[in-house]
């Protein structure tokens, strides 16, 4: 049962959160509930995690997007998106950036890279 002042979204981030961790991989269910979940940008995430989108790298994890790459760090994004629409303190509401990693951290989908993102961001 859900505490009274736990936000509502925490039960369904944490249900998907917990099947894909047992399960390793999308399913059509995990698939439903982050669909249901998060909408368009669950859409949008799951996209990036099929498409490889999802970098490693020694100091940051990073989504490369379809103009520009998104850092992200400890499940959040500094992205406009976060910056201006979403409510920080409800788990349903993150950027896609932020469940693409979510996501293909849970299903071993993302692609390391051994070396510094900081010296990679200076050639692009």
């Amino acid at each position: 049962m859900r505490h009274p002042r736990e936000p509502q979204g925490v039960n369904a981030v944490e249900e998907w959160q917990t099947e894909l961790d047992a399960a390793g991989e999308l399913t059509p269910g995990i698939v439903d509930a982050i669909l249901s979940t998060h909408g368009e940008r669950g859409a949008k995430a799951i996209e990036a995690v099929a498409e490889a989108r999802v970098k490693e790298y020694n100091d940051f994890t990073v989504v490369v997007g379809h103009s520009e790459e998104h850092v992200v760090e400890d499940g959040g994004c500094q992205c406009r998106d976060a910056q201006y629409n979403l409510d920080p303190d409800d788990p349903t509401e993150r950027c896609w950036h932020a469940l693409a990693v979510a996501i293909a951290q849970r299903v071993d989908e993302v692609d390391r890279h051994d070396m510094w993102y900081s010296d990679v961001r200076e050639f692009l």
